[in-house]
């Protein structure tokens, strides 16, 4: 059997949902969109179900997943419904539904419902994506409220840039937050992953923990809660060819490493077929039975190529970190040019092995 796999630690998982209560001292939202941005969305919904507040998710189909594997508590469809007739399976299975735009409001003013919705109200608070601008944002929440069909309305924005701690876009967007909701009595949900982590001044009720779930940093620098995370995901593989070249030898597609002293190459069971980034260059930190080493050359389909020079006990079958708890997906991703939100959604191939249920 092919060497690759991607070992899920759910104790982990669960560590770093119960931190983000604990610094938010709020509801928490376990965001299991993309497949639990790539650990797998039922088991680790199942492993968080008897301690979480309820789950975020995408779209209706990832929410009729969870059900269907016997998730019970609420579950939030963070784009909200994308036709009108998703009303009819968002009662039928206890759903809760952002609005972020005026014709999903006149959609459910329309609605024959035989129950009230929890609808998650959402204004653009200076992001620019999707939310109701707030010069509308209070004529929605009373027509909400007068029509009849919802039983309870959260208040909700998202940071376009939390995790640039720097940055005084997040303290604007809650002013601008703070005046559209003003005299609005509901909860309030602003706070993902970097807010919670980076900003406890920002007042939630509920907060939406993503990629922190998973035990990477939304942050390019240095953070004390960010480093009490655990990595959830290790992806790992082995050495499946060694070989020895002098000086002055190329290694892989394109050339693009020359050895400069007699080498010794690794080849590992991992491409970017398997979700490694391809863009991953030479200098990019890898673990090789526990020991330090870097990658060499270009990343294949199937295969890269790591250096055994300075492990002389390293060889064939040795066991290679691609991330994980020795080598941080956040600093792959860094040398990879991308964020570690990327590399999780794109692995793909790769047998998931789970412990800690």
């Amino acid at each position: 059997m092919r060497p690759a796999r991607a070992l899920i630690d759910l104790e982990a998982l669960r560590h770093n949902y119960r931190l983000a209560r604990e610094v938010s001292g709020a509801k928490a939202l376990a965001v299991v969109k993309a497949d639990a941005y790539g650990h797998g969305a039922v088991r680790c919904a199942q492993a968080l179900e008897s301690e979480a507040n309820g789950f975020a998710v995408a779209c209706i189909e990832e929410a009729l997943q969870l059900r269907a594997a016997g998730i019970r508590k609420p579950i939030l469809l963070l784009e909200g419904f994308f036709e009108a007739d998703e009303l009819e399976l968002i009662q039928e299975h206890d759903f809760w539904t952002v609005v972020h735009s005026s014709w999903q409001l006149e959609a459910i003013e329309r609605a024959n419902l035989h129950k009230p919705l929890s609808v998650w109200l959402k204004l653009d608070s200076g992001m620019h994506r999707v939310g109701l601008h707030p010069a509308e944002y209070r004529d929605a929440w009373q027509r909400l409220q007068a029509s009849g069909k919802v039983e309870k309305i959260v208040l909700m924005s998202h940071f376009a840039r939390a995790d640039e701690l720097d940055c005084s876009s997040s303290v604007e967007q809650v002013a601008v937050f703070e005046q559209a909701r003003a005299g609005l009595e509901a909860e309030v949900s602003l706070r993902n992953s970097p807010a919670v982590l980076g900003w406890p001044q920002v007042p939630s009720d509920w907060v939406r923990p993503g990629i922190m779930l998973y035990g990477a940093t939304p942050f390019e620098q240095p953070n004390a809660l960010a480093e009490r995370l655990k990595p959830v995901m290790t992806l790992e593989s082995k050495i499946i060819s060694v070989r020895e070249l002098p000086a002055g030898q190329p290694v892989g597609y394109g050339a693009k490493f020359v050895t400069e002293r007699p080498t010794r190459v690794g080849v590992v069971a991992m491409g970017y077929a398997d979700g490694y980034p391809r863009h991953a260059p030479t200098g990019t930190p890898v673990s090789i039975d526990g020991q330090p080493s870097r990658l060499i050359g270009r990343v294949s389909m199937d295969m890269l190529t790591v250096d055994l020079t300075d492990l002389p006990d390293a060889g064939l079958g040795s066991r290679v970190e691609l991330w994980g708890k020795e080598v941080l997906a956040s600093d792959v991703a860094a040398h990879a040019g991308t964020i570690p939100y990327q590399i999780f959604c794109n692995l793909r191939r790769v047998p998931l092995v789970y412990s800690g249920s």
